[in-house]
């Protein structure tokens, strides 16, 4: 009975934290309501392929061909069935709540875990829970659709909890925490977030180092850090299908090292040494100035929403100027966009700098350094010298873009140096007034500083238009869109209305740490207890941060739930297009942003879609060649009035012919939208009457622009065995016949026919693990004319077969099975050794 009721502080903080998740969703949850969005809506239709062949046949394809040609699945479903553990023990932590509200729960109760295993008191430990989960940029995710990258982040901390609990000499708890919370925080699939808190957890064991030397417990920090290193193990390899399949597929995407250099001389310092290129890793870099938003949220205004939608900026503009203002965004920042900015909480921040001055030990130099360490690397081409040192240096760094994100570094170490600052005062009451100096100083650095803004703000930020915004405003007025002068008069209305903007958020700061700072001092002055200064606090942060998180996140986001998200995005031009059956073609949708889009992958193979790590020989393919000819076939398309059997095709746009784009779907006036057949699709496999031989990848790729594909195959010298040593010149029959027979999105069967024989190019993209058979016989695979595939055919009639099953899928499976297999017998055997030991930790 004692047990259990020592249970019951616990179970009331995890229904406080399910309260919290209704309450801010109350709305959406009460009413069945849905968020829609791009990242909502885009994975659906690239996913639309996959979940249907699920659906037939109750197994899940590596491959699908419902965007950008053809491509793996790996980032785009990425299930295994030795995961399906993993997800049934994801969803007993959920405890089945809704959606919305299990967001927020599993958020809270991550960062709970984390300070109980500090050993805080219940409800201090979730205070913290509050200002970490509420801190902005994770409600920005919810809304934005990046929920991968959201659950990841809500399995970090407890992840760390095992860290802690291990160096505090609890092994097994740890251990099994550890493994446990790695393997669901792997199985959320974003390694990017997984790969900067590594770097937290480095510096945390670092610091456990340091005060196991000075204690004299290096042994006990070595067992520790052994049982990590296991854990850690059995949590990778528990995903290590998705992780082996993750970096394989790195090596053919956008995010590996280019072959090409032809275009290198533009500015070769933008190279890396194995990534992506650094203007696109850097291209959303958080400014300088605008880290302030960790303290006043508008420093730069917010999120690129209507500036129209904010009251406090309406106020002061000039209601001549409203029809511009409306296609003005709030946000006033470097940044080409963004959805919010990261705010932690005026007195979290304030607890923070305390911190500095009372916690003591390395813990809190580890944190500070890990702070600082991702507030310079967010700032990315704004201090360039820095972020190169680290692209150039550091592993693996090269491959993650937005570097803006690694602020989710602070965001975790900010509210983690906080607590253990509230800590210290609250449980030591006769330490808080030999040290209000301290407190004082840090009220100061931070809701002082709010105060100065909000009094002198042009003292501090004197530009509120950003370099784009002047840029627009000139074209504008050049174009004679704008009277010139008119544009000062703008410009100037435009500043007061942002200046409005921050300095109101300014002085909320302030009140916020005012606030906090006279809970403080009544808890000095015995006016308050402890528990009555965490409840307060909890209040006045809940207050804070859900005020400024409803910016971003609120009910009027939400939708009616669409019950068939296909049928609502499908077209007439889409439905003109399904009306034929064949199974030989692609289709290009110029009437949208073709690389951003994936409504048409809902209803066809298409050559475009959305994905952030498209296959790297596509994307050039898209920059070199596809793009070029999209433009040449609306000119040709518009010269010819839609019929374009009198055109030169093969010369316009040869690839799209060797793609198999038959369909074009043309924006015509009001929104329509019209497909447009094209005749001159090359189809899904032609034989060849030559291979051309080429050095390297830039002769490949330039080749294509002046060599006839419909009669030449363009091949790397390198896969001239693949394709039996074939010679340049083929013995083409002008009978011969290539038929697609039979269409899975990883299987396809052909049947040829020819007399002579011969190179057979297959518009389908070459990738590692794609098998070929004749007549049942394998037959290797070579690539052709940059992305597409190739092999050789003898003569007469075969029935060819392309499979898309890799062994290594079933390998690492494996070695999953086994992993889980060893976790469980392991934590069964150490709860069956050490009962008690485990239940009193």
């Amino acid at each position: 009975m004692n047990k259990i009721k020592k249970m019951i502080p616990d179970a009331l903080a995890v229904v406080f934290f399910i309260l919290i998740g209704l309450a801010y969703f109350y709305v959406p949850t009460t009413e069945g309501l849905v968020l829609t969005g791009h990242d909502h809506t885009g994975g659906a239709g690239a996913g639309a392929e996959s979940q249907e062949y699920l659906e037939r046949t109750g197994e899940r394809t590596r491959w699908t061909n419902s965007q950008f040609g053809g491509m793996p699945t790996y980032q785009m479903s990425p299930s295994y069935s030795s995961t399906d553990t993993l997800s049934a023990v994801e969803r007993v932590y959920q405890l089945g709540l809704p959606t919305y509200v299990m967001y927020v729960f599993i958020m809270l109760l991550g960062f709970y875990i984390l300070l109980r295993a500090f050993n805080f008191k219940v409800w201090m430990a979730a205070l913290g829970a509050v200002v970490w989960a509420f801190s902005s940029y994770y409600f920005i995710i919810i809304a934005a659709g990046h929920i991968w990258k959201f659950m990841a982040l809500s399995f970090i901390p407890p992840t760390i909890a095992g860290l802690v609990l291990c160096y505090r000499g609890k092994y097994i708890a740890g251990g099994v925490v550890t493994a446990f919370f790695a393997a669901l925080q792997i199985f959320s699939n974003h390694i990017q977030m997984s790969y900067y808190f590594l770097s937290v957890m480095l510096l945390m064991a670092l610091a456990y180092l340091v005060q196991a030397v000075r204690e004299h417990r290096v042994g006990e920090w070595f067992k520790a850090t052994g049982v990590l290193v296991i854990a850690g193990i059995l949590g990778v390899c528990i995903n290590l299908s998705n992780l082996y399949h993750t970096y394989q597929y790195s090596k053919e995407s956008m995010r590996s090292k280019s072959e090409l250099t032809h275009k290198d001389i533009k500015d070769p310092s933008n190279q890396t040494s194995s990534g992506l290129e650094r203007d696109y890793i850097t291209q959303w870099s958080y400014g300088i100035g605008e880290t302030w938003t960790l303290l006043v949220p508008n420093t730069k205004g917010g999120a690129s929403m209507p500036l129209t939608m904010n009251e406090t900026a309406m106020k002061k503009a000039d209601p001549q100027f409203t029809p511009i203002y409306q296609s003005l965004g709030q946000y006033w920042g470097e940044q080409p966009g963004t959805s919010g900015p990261v705010y932690v909480g005026a007195f979290v921040l304030t607890l923070f700098v305390l911190g500095l001055f009372i916690v003591k030990g390395p813990m809190k130099w580890c944190l500070l350094a890990a702070t600082i360490l991702s507030i310079l690397l967010s700032w990315g081409k704004n201090f360039m010298g820095f972020t190169n040192f680290f692209l150039d240096y550091v592993p693996m760094y090269d491959k993650f873009r937005t570097v803006a994100s690694i602020l989710v570094v602070a965001e975790f170490t900010i509210p983690l140096l906080a607590m253990l600052a509230l800590k210290e005062l609250l449980e030591k009451p006769d330490l808080l007034p030999r040290r209000m100096k301290a407190v004082y100083i840090s009220a100061a650095l931070t809701g002082g500083v709010a105060l100065l803004f909000a009094l002198m703000p042009d003292v501090f930020f004197g530009n509120y238009i950003s370099t784009m915004e002047q840029s627009m405003f000139q074209q504008a007025a050049q174009a004679g869109y704008i009277p010139q002068d008119m544009i000062m008069p703008i410009l100037s209305n435009l500043e007061d209305m942002r200046r409005a903007m921050f300095v109101s958020d300014a002085w909320r700061s302030a009140l916020i740490v005012a606030i906090g700072l006279l809970l403080l001092i009544a808890f000095r002055m015995k006016k308050m207890n402890a528990t009555m200064v965490t409840a307060s606090l909890i209040v006045l942060c809940l207050i804070d941060m859900w005020q400024v998180n409803k910016r971003y996140l609120n009910d009027e986001m939400f939708t009616e739930p669409v019950s068939n998200m296909k049928e609502t995005v499908k077209t007439p031009a889409d439905e003109m297009i399904l009306q034929d059956k064949s199974l030989d073609y692609r289709v290009l949708n110029m009437a949208s942003n073709t690389f951003n889009e994936s409504n048409t992958s809902f209803f066809h193979k298409s050559i475009g879609g959305y994905h952030p790590a498209k296959l790297r020989r596509y994307q050039e393919m898209i920059e070199e060649h596809i793009v070029p000819e999209m433009s040449a076939f609306g000119a040709a398309a518009a010269k010819a009035g839609g019929v374009l059997d009198s055109i030169n095709g093969d010369s316009i746009f040869p690839v799209l012919n060797m793609l198999n784009v038959k369909y074009v779907i043309l924006p015509l006036q009001e929104g329509k939208t019209f497909p447009v057949v094209n005749p001159h699709a090359n189809g899904n496999g032609w034989f060849v009457s030559r291979v051309k031989y080429v050095n390297n990848a830039d002769e490949e790729i330039l080749a294509l622009h002046d060599t006839p594909l419909k009669e030449v195959a363009v091949v790397d010298k390198k896969f001239k065995e693949q394709l039996g040593n074939a010679a340049e010149q083929q013995p083409k029959d002008s009978l011969s016949t290539v038929k697609l027979t039979h269409y899975d999105a990883n299987a396809l069967t052909y049947e040829i026919n020819s007399q002579k024989g011969g190179v057979v190019v297959f518009s389908e993209n070459y990738y590692p693990g794609w098998t070929a058979t004749i007549d049942g016989n394998p037959v290797e695979i070579a690539r052709a004319n940059y992305i597409l595939r190739a092999i050789q055919v003898p003569a007469g009639k075969h029935v060819v077969e392309f499979k898309f099953d890799p062994t290594s899928v079933h390998v690492t499976e494996g070695i999953a099975y086994g992993a889980l297999v060893i976790l469980l017998l392991g934590v069964l055997f150490l709860i069956w050794r050490d009962r008690k030991a485990i239940f009193n930790s």
